[in-house]
């Protein structure tokens, strides 16, 4: 057997949800076993306002969501960094699909990790399935963690148990 990792670049898509936070910990775990380099990516979407009333300035939800994505990317950068891994984090705009997929592919990443998050019926069909749309073209593999349930096990999760 070759001691040549299987996986040198992951691309972590998070977002500070249970579900993030899982594949955090999965990406986290592979990236320490391969000595990989991980990148780590928040999205803020613009249709993240679509969902609010009118009455609410969709520009200051926008700003709302970025700080909170900022400040959820620091921290997913700390937890990693604190295993010893080498990570960098980038916040893009503009749809999720198409964010991880670029930046997948601008750093060649062999490996794309994703939280789960089920939904039933018609909310998966309005926002659609982010792992179907990274599946249909991705460069490399995708790896889809899948958060054990509520439990207790979250917490567990969020401090890198």
């Amino acid at each position: 057997m070759s001691d040549t990792p299987v996986y040198k670049r992951i691309v972590l898509a998070y977002d500070g949800s249970r579900e993030g936070r899982a594949a955090l910990k999965e990406g986290a775990e592979l990236a320490d076993a391969c000595r990989a380099e991980v990148h780590l990516l928040a999205v803020v979407s613009p249709a993240a306002g679509v969902a609010f009333a009118e009455s609410v300035e969709p520009s200051g939800l926008l700003d709302d969501e970025e700080r909170h994505l900022r400040a959820v990317l620091e921290e997913g950068l700390e937890r990693l960094r604190h295993r010893g891994l080498v990570a960098q984090g980038s916040l893009r705009w503009g749809d999720p699909t198409a964010e991880i997929l670029a930046v997948a592919r601008a750093v060649r990443a062999d490996l794309i990790v994703l939280g789960h998050r089920a939904e039933a019926g018609l909310t998966r069909w309005w926002r659609g399935s982010l792992g179907e749309d990274i599946l249909r073209d991705t460069p490399c593999s995708v790896l889809v963690a899948v958060h054990p349930g509520d439990s207790g096990v979250a917490e567990s999760v969020a401090d890198g148990d």
